[in-house]
Order: C-alpha cells, then sequence, then structure tokens
C-alpha cells in the first residue's frame, strides 16, 4: 500500500515530465536568476536566529492552513521578524504552492529561500537556480543512496546549498559531502504523527561540525531551547505562524521569545 510520500513523489514525475515538456532546460538557463550567487544557508543560520519561517498555504494533513495572506506580505513579515530564511512551497498539488511564490518572495526580500519540494530530478535544480533560490530540499525517505548524493553533487555544482531532509536511523547513510545543512523531520512521513525525541536522537548520531534542523511540529520557544540544548541551530517553522492572521507577528514574537 502507498503511503503519502509514495503518493506524492509518483505525482512528481508525472509533472516533471510535463514541465520539461514546457520549459526546456536552456529556457531555464536564460533566466536573469539563473546566474545570480546564492546565499549561504549555513551561516544565516548561525549568525541569527536560526528560524526558517515557512510560506505554505495547505499540507496532506491539516488541509488549508491560510489561503488569505500573500507571499510578498508574510515574507516580508519574516524578514522583519528576524528570521535565519525562508522557505517557501512549490508543490501544487498537495501543499498549494508554486513556482511564482518563490519569485515574488526573491523580489521582495533579501534572506536565503530554500525552494520545498519532493526534488526526484536534477531538472528541479536548474528550476529552483532559475525561480531564485538560494537551497533545495532533499528527502532522504524519497531517494536512494546515489540518487541523493547525484542531486546533491549536481545543485553544489550550480552554485545551489544543499538541505538534507532525514527522518529515520537508516536514513543517516545518506548524508553525503555534498550536503550544507541536515534537517531531521519530527513528522513520520508515512503516519504524519509527530515525535520531537525523533531529532534528539538522529543529531546524535551525526557528526558534531554538522549544522543541523529541527522540522515540523515546533510551536513552543521552550521546543527550541531544549533542542538548542541538544546541538540545533535551525528551527524550521511553517504551520505555527501560517495558522494566524498575521504570520510575520507571529514569527517576531517567536523570535523575541526565544531569545529571552
Amino acid at each position: 500500500m502507498m503511503n503519502v510520500l509514495d503518493i506524492i513523489t509518483a505525482n512528481k514525475s508525472t509533472e516533471i515530465a510535463k514541465s520539461k515538456q514546457l520549459i526546456s532546460l536552456e529556457q531555464l538557463k536564460d533566466n536573469e536568476l539563473y546566474n545570480r550567487q546564492c546565499i549561504s544557508f549555513s551561516k544565516a543560520i548561525q549568525n541569527k536566529s536560526g528560524v526558517i519561517a515557512e510560506f505554505k498555504r495547505k499540507s496532506p494533513s491539516k488541509g488549508l492552513i491560510n489561503g488569505a495572506v500573500s507571499v510578498e506580505e508574510v515574507v516580508i513579515g519574516y524578514e522583519n521578524a528576524g528570521a535565519s530564511a525562508v522557505s517557501v512551497l512549490t508543490d501544487t498539488r498537495f501543499f498549494g504552492g508554486t513556482i511564482n511564490d518563490v519569485l515574488r518572495a526573491r523580489a521582495a526580500i533579501q534572506l536565503p529561500i530554500l525552494r520545498k519540494d519532493f526534488i526526484v530530478d536534477a531538472y528541479q535544480l536548474h528550476e529552483a537556480k532559475a525561480m531564485g533560490a538560494d537551497v533545495i530540499l532533499l528527502i532522504a525517505a524519497a531517494l536512494d543512496k546515489n540518487h541523493c548524493a547525484e542531486l546533491a553533487e549536481e545543485a553544489k555544482k550550480l552554485g545551489l546549498n544543499v538541505f538534507l531532509e532525514l527522518h529515520a536511523e537508516n536514513e543517516l547513510e545518506q548524508v553525503n559531502p555534498f550536503v550544507d545543512v541536515v534537517g531531521i523531520n519530527n513528522r513520520n512521513l508515512k503516519t504524519f504523527e509527530v515525535d520531537i525525541q525523533n531529532s534528539i536522537r538522529l543529531a546524535h548520531a551525526l557528526p558534531k561540525d554538522l549544522v543541523k534542523v529541527a522540522e515540523s511540529g515546533i510551536s513552543d520557544p521552550s521546543t527550541v531551547k531544549q533542542l538548542k540544548n541538544e546541538g540545533f541551530e535551525g528551527f524550521l517553522i511553517g504551520e505555527n505562524f501560517m495558522k494566524t492572521n498575521n504570520p510575520g507577528e507571529a514569527c517576531s514574537t517567536f523570535i523575541q521569545a526565544i531569545n529571552h
């Protein structure tokens, strides 16, 4: 029986095939943003609050989270709040995002932008570069070890930052030399249950010098303080901010709380 991740990645392959027919690799490379220098993701996390604030309209587990706010007002709010970076969903079918969301975010802010999607093909790396993203996400659970390393290497050749997401112990072997930052997702992608202890367990098994980000289920500043004590420097937070009427303000309040 297929789980949610299987369904999403199967759909993604169909989407990519259509995208390749509509826009060639050469056309992507002609985009004015394609040759811009990407901002360091790891340095941004280490030099600021560590909060990677996410723009997310909906999710498979929660349905519609926020359909009322614009990309610009949210990401500008995040930047003003002191976020280290911004994550923008580009999956349309399951998360309600588009490539245009990253283009609009890029025009509005100076922070590093993570293109949050299910990357399974090198074409998507070139797309990310053309839309002005600085970071791409590789999900270990969606890729085998060799394919993950190939995509990470290709991303680095393009000047992109590589953010590898882990969920379980058996994915630790997917950490490769091309990875800049490792994210550990508290949410089980098969059951969608959240367990903060999952991040802590996996973090202790990773090299100490790797920049580590905790993802999902973070809604309390005290959780961030606990995770910092366990070696985490970054915290990806989306739903907690997006479910409010003013995500930027919610982000600001959260960052102020973790700084005290």
